[in-house]
């Protein structure tokens, strides 16, 4: 189902891992074996992160910066557990401790701006957003685009939101997410004609696989888009669908107060 995409899932969508990282008391022979502990501790500290396991994560990542107190990817991943743990302050030491660290590391910046956009912190977290997306080498620079799209909807800046969705589709080669996204926004500064285009790419997602599903959102754009080119049909059989679905979603209440001004 397509759903209201909540920032927070940035700072999971971490790959599990197996496997063990052996010690020793000895030095480390060689500095390329003391980079590749810490990697290793780095990646069983994520994939803790993504079990929600936060006090073994914490332990490796502990391990980690033992080895190097810098390292930008154990201070980012502690960053993580702290806000887990209901430690903002200390969350966001960690995420600037990154960053100082190493400017480069991109994914250090996601997690931070995903961080200060839930603290509501919108202009902060574009600005990471914005430092993210410039790194073309990003193995998901569509997720940074989406966010950075969420984030300008948030600061009222339609335009600038389209522009990072309208990227964001483009990288995503049309995930059903990003198209409804760009469709809502385009929607919401009266350019129908586009905004039926990129929908109607999504009920065509739709009709190919079962699996994405509409959401009270996704029905309440479709509703203004029908309505907006007189498609009486089309907006009968959304909201319907949007009444009889998400009877109590903040959608089917702007729906009802859609028609009962006549709009």
């Amino acid at each position: 189902m397509i759903r209201k995409v909540s920032v927070a899932f940035l700072m999971v969508g971490l790959v599990a891992l197996s496997g063990c990282v052996t010690t020793s008391t000895s030095p480390f022979a060689r500095e390329a074996d003391r980079q590749e502990a810490i990697q290793n501790y780095v990646k069983l500290a994520t994939a803790y992160i993504g079990q929600g396991n936060f006090e073994r994560a914490r332990h490796h990542l502990d391990r980690a910066l033992e080895l190097d107190p810098d390292n930008a990817a154990a201070l980012s991943a502690r960053g993580l557990v702290e806000n887990a743990n209901g430690e903002p302050e200390l969350a966001e030491r960690s995420f600037r401790e990154a960053i100082d660290s190493d400017s480069g590391y991109t994914r250090g910046r996601v997690y931070y701006g995903a961080f200060l956009y839930a603290q509501g912190r919108f202009q902060d977290a574009r600005n990471q957003f914005m430092a993210a997306s410039r790194d073309t080498d990003y193995d998901d620079r569509a997720s940074v685009f989406f966010n950075l799209g969420l984030t300008e909807e948030r600061l009222k800046e339609l335009e600038r939101a389209e522009t990072a969705y309208t990227r964001a589709v483009e990288l995503s080669r049309g995930e059903p997410r990003t198209l409804l996204a760009l469709s809502r926004v385009l929607v919401e500064e009266e350019k129908y004609s586009m905004a039926s285009r990129y929908y109607s790419r999504l009920l065509s997602i739709m009709a190919r696989n079962k699996s994405v599903t509409h959401s009270a959102e996704s029905l309440y754009t479709g509703i203004r888009i029908a309505r907006h080119f007189g498609d009486r049909d089309q907006e009968a059989s959304l909201a319907l669908m949007l009444r009889n679905n998400f009877p109590d979603s903040v959608e089917y209440q702007q729906y009802k107060v859609l028609i009962s001004h006549g709009e």
